[in-house]
């Protein structure tokens, strides 16, 4: 009975690769056994925030290394039992808080540590808005308003053709990316496996009006990042690098993984670095853009990034959740800007507190709150305001 059962099994089996197979070669989403083999084949159902080894990547030189200062207070509050209970079941990596510009707090586990390496995921979308901001106060960019064909020729006809770098950054291009996380034929699976991130954009159309209705998907900072990069004339990472990380301080080089050997940053994600590290872009965003007497992105940019932008959300109403790639809430009478990764990767800015809050782990629990926030954001603004109010 049981030779009988695994001969069955067996066969099944058999049918089910033979299927698979033909879909990708029916489908040429060859970007399918990639993704395959690193997840379900790899004991996973999904990515991973340590794989960016399994991509090329483009290294971001840190070449101006400065540690942040630490208070007198550093590491002497405790995450509150329950927050921290939670954090380890949804295995946090790093839990770092800094406090008029001065880092008051860092907490490491599962073996990671303020020069670990781990995937930003869609925190990196906030990192092409800025430097979007920082190609425009350069003189790439003429205008937020400019067209995206000055950049993609594949722009130039159609109603592509009304799509600007404004709207791509406050993702309202009106382009019908499909954002399925759980589809292996969404955009996000083929942008992240896949090698060629400009072709998996232009498979989409424009279906409705551009700048009327804030939609976040991931391919609308896939064609910003390609933008941005051809407008400064090199990769995004030499010009991360150039414009903020070396200007910044950061302690440790990232890497941006790529589409393929030589190819193009995924702008949309991926951008692989720390805690500390991170924390300086949400820093450099309550000084309006300015670090350490220097003028970094101009501040009228930041302003208008931090608010929401003058549109509609999905259900008509208007739009208080997202700004230039930075995602809007508020908790407690605090209006509060943040950066956010699929597996629970946070970039938390708080203006009235001074505050800036980053949390990178391998999971985000799934529930939200108003405007689209995930509860996790609020957990770590009540840890952070209990141990240094």
């Amino acid at each position: 009975m049981l030779k009988k059962f695994f001969k069955i099994f067996l066969y099944f089996t058999l049918i089910v690769i033979v299927l698979l197979n033909l879909v990708i070669l029916f489908s040429g989403r060859f970007y399918l056994y990639k993704a395959l083999k690193n997840t379900y084949l790899s004991g996973r159902s999904g990515p991973s925030a340590t794989e960016y080894l399994i991509f090329e990547n483009r290294k971001v030189e840190a070449t101006n290394s400065s540690p942040l200062t630490k208070t007198k207070f550093y590491n002497s509050g405790k995450i509150p039992s329950e927050i921290e209970t939670t954090l380890n079941q949804f295995d946090a990596h790093a839990f770092v808080i800094i406090k008029n510009d001065s880092l008051i707090h860092e907490q490491y586990w599962d073996g990671f540590s303020d020069t670990s390496h781990t995937n930003s995921f869609s925190v990196a979308k906030t990192y092409c808005g800025i430097l979007l901001g920082c190609a425009f106060k350069d003189g790439f960019i003429k205008s937020l308003d400019q067209p995206v064909s000055d950049f993609i020729p594949e722009f130039k006809v159609g109603e592509k053709a009304k799509v600007t770098l404004r709207h791509l950054t406050t993702m309202t291009s009106g382009i019908d990316f499909n954002e399925s996380y759980v589809s292996p034929f969404g955009y996000p699976a083929e942008g992240y496996y896949g090698n060629d991130v400009l072709a998996a954009c232009l498979l989409y159309k424009v279906n409705e009006e551009p700048g009327q209705t804030f939609r976040y998907l991931s391919g609308n900072t896939a064609l910003l990042g390609i933008c941005v990069s051809r407008a400064v004339g090199k990769p995004l990472s030499d010009y991360l690098s150039e414009r903020l990380w070396k200007d910044l301080e950061c302690r440790q080089p990232a890497w941006w993984s790529l589409d393929k050997k030589g190819g193009q940053e995924k702008g949309f994600c991926c951008l692989n670095s720390n805690a500390t590290d991170f924390a300086r872009i949400g820093m450099l965003y309550l000084n309006y853009g300015k670090w350490k007497g220097k003028q970094i992105i101009d501040s009228e940019y930041v302003a208008n990034s931090i608010v929401p932008f003058n549109c509609k959300e999905d259900d008509g109403t208007p739009n208080k959740s997202y700004g230039y790639n930075w995602w809007l809430t508020e908790h407690k009478g605090n209006k509060i800007f943040y950066a956010r990764g699929i597996l629970g990767q946070y970039v938390i800015c708080v203006p009235s507190k001074k505050l800036v809050i980053v949390k990178l782990g391998r999971m985000r629990r799934p529930k939200t709150t108003s405007n689209q926030c995930p509860q996790d954001v609020s957990m770590c603004l009540d840890a952070a305001l209990e141990m240094y109010p």
